[in-house]
């Protein structure tokens, strides 16, 4: 069926399915895994040793192997090793990497002009990525944005926003969500190491309510919303609040899926309160939960979303979305940045949007977010340190305890990691307690690579238990 494109000079196309003969994205690259050496092999060693030896030891690794090339599911290594990628970047080529619509324009931009500063001289791709996110973010009320680097920087724009339309000063955020590593993106994310630990001190005025956690609270959403509702009326106070930020799934925090009303109890809070409603979607937008943004499962429509990670495939660019007259509320020269909705990143967006829309990967996410959920259900039968499968679309997580108990087992967990690893399959962990494995897969990876990676981990756990 084909697909509609959005008025950015695109051409409309047939939608194609993700199969193991179509996956989009990348060099050539052949899409099965190989390992020629252990991991990691021996030019990754000895990169490695480079780099401890001139890079700032606070930057960590998850696997010390050092990428040639990537594309649709795989990655490359430096040793001729080829891994299944189900990490993404942590979310941000869920189109594949170097996309063949993102280096297009990419190539072209770089052709005209790599930089001018859209505050000094403005540029149209500034303005097309702008358009094109008012028409993809929930609601169909009048919106406008503003682009810049990073998560963080989009989420930190997002409070002044709210702040000068409200004239409030207190923001509200949530138990495990992960907004960033800023200073006052530290003050609004909850785990402390690695992301808080000396640090401080921090942004004042920010606090911090439970989230919904079905597997630990076991709360209906709407009892789960007056939790939360009651501690920042009696703590807080609703007069004071500038805006709720939420991630409507949980990254970092553990991949924690709120129940059903939860969201929808809080942004009408928001609405009666006149606080403003924040989505954070940077982990969560652009198709990866089987939606073009994760607030679309339930309806909920926010006054401002956040985004970041899969906008460009895999260039820098970061945005807030929202209501035209909240957008409007900085004083003119309140908002920007040198490098803010550069012209190369605006591009690869560009580009990175028309590969979602011409091959429906919030259709593909889906599919793989059914495999994924089947597979996983499976091993947890089986398996009986999983405690808990959650997740939606191509953002799946498992949660890893103690058996018999729902106490984190972060032991197993990282023994699993390091087991899908060594057998060529890039997995990430996650949660407060660091007892989860996160799964987020290129929505472009073929059939055949999903299921092996899948396989890999069942192996895994039978090696660890």
């Amino acid at each position: 069926m084909a697909q509609e494109l959005f008025a950015l000079g695109f051409r409309h196309s047939i939608v194609v399915p993700m199969t193991d003969s179509t996956a989009s994205g990348g060099p050539s690259l052949p899409q099965e895994r190989r390992l020629v050496t252990s991991i990691p092999g021996p030019r990754s060693q000895a990169l490695l040793e480079r780099r401890t030896a001139s890079v700032a030891a606070g930057v960590g690794i998850t696997l010390p192997v050092f990428v040639e090339r990537a594309g649709g599911g795989v990655i490359a290594d430096v040793d001729g090793n080829s891994l299944i990628d189900f990490g993404s970047g942590i979310a941000v080529v869920g189109v594949g990497n170097a996309a063949e619509a993102v280096v297009a324009r990419v190539q072209e931009q770089v052709a005209r002009f790599t930089h001018t500063c859209f505050m000094v001289t403005p540029y149209d791709v500034y303005v097309d990525v702008c358009e094109a996110l008012g028409r993809l973010t929930p609601g169909h009320h009048e919106k406008k944005s503003a682009l810049f680097n990073s998560g963080a920087e989009a989420v930190e724009n997002a409070v002044k926003i709210s702040r000068s339309h409200t004239g409030r000063q207190a923001v509200v955020v949530f138990d495990h969500g992960y907004h960033g590593r800023t200073n006052l993106t530290m003050a609004l994310t909850a785990k402390n190491m690695p992301y808080k630990h000396g640090f401080g001190p921090f942004a004042p005025e920010v606090y911090r309510v439970p989230m919904s956690y079905p597997f630990h609270d076991g709360l209906e959403g709407a009892a789960a919303a007056q939790r939360a509702i009651d501690l920042i009326d009696k703590q807080v106070g609703a007069a004071n609040v500038a805006c709720v930020v939420i991630e409507p799934i949980q990254g970092e925090g553990g991949f924690i899926v709120p129940a059903p009303g939860f969201l929808p109890a809080l942004a009408d809070w928001c609405r009666q309160t006149g606080a403003v409603f924040v989505a954070d979607e940077i982990q969560t937008g652009f198709c990866r939960t089987g939606d073009w943004f994760a607030c679309d499962d339930e309806n909920v429509v926010p006054d401002l979303v956040t985004t970041a990670k899969g906008i460009a495939g895999g260039l820098p660019l970061a945005a807030v979305t929202g209501r035209a007259e909240i957008m409007d509320a900085p004083h003119v020269g309140g908002l920007g940045g040198t490098y803010g909705g550069n012209p190369v990143a605006c591009a690869a967006a560009l580009g990175a949007i028309e590969t979602m829309q011409t091959h429906d990967l919030a259709a593909r996410a889906r599919s793989i977010g059914e495999v994924m959920r089947s597979r996983l259900t499976e091993m947890a039968d089986r398996h009986d340190v999983i405690g808990d499968v959650r997740g939606r679309g191509a953002m799946m997580a498992i949660e890893l305890v103690r058996p018999g108990t729902r106490e984190p087992d972060a032991a197993v967990t990282g023994a699993v990691a390091r087991a899908c690893h060594a057998e060529g399959l890039v997995v990430l962990t996650c949660g407060t307690y660091g007892n989860v494995l996160r799964f987020l897969p290129p929505l472009v990876m073929p059939d055949h690579l999903l299921d092996e990676g899948l396989t890999i981990l069942d192996k895994a756990f039978a090696s660890t238990s």
